[in-house]
């Protein structure tokens, strides 16, 4: 249990290592929501933050299932279009 702390003209809590540490908050730029339920402390994310490694770990298992036609054609068809 912690209670609010005066800091300045605002108020604040100390959180203790063991639950930095737990919730992997060390060093880390924060972001606070508010819930019915109370507030929520969490890391905060930069958009498309880590979207390069899924994207790399997706090619890798599953190269063999890419359809690589669509992806090394010609972005310019010379071909008339029928309709």
């Amino acid at each position: 249990m912690v209670t609010l702390i005066k800091i300045g003209n605002s108020q604040g809590v100390r959180i203790p290592k063991a639950i930095i540490e737990q919730a992997q908050l060390n060093e880390k730029e924060l972001e606070f929501k508010v819930l019915d339920e109370g507030l929520l402390i969490k890391p905060s994310r930069k958009p498309r933050q880590g979207w390069q490694k899924q994207f790399e770990k997706f090619k890798v298992e599953k190269e063999d299932e890419l359809d690589q036609e669509w992806l090394d054609a010609s972005l310019v068809d010379d071909e008339d279009w029928e309709w």
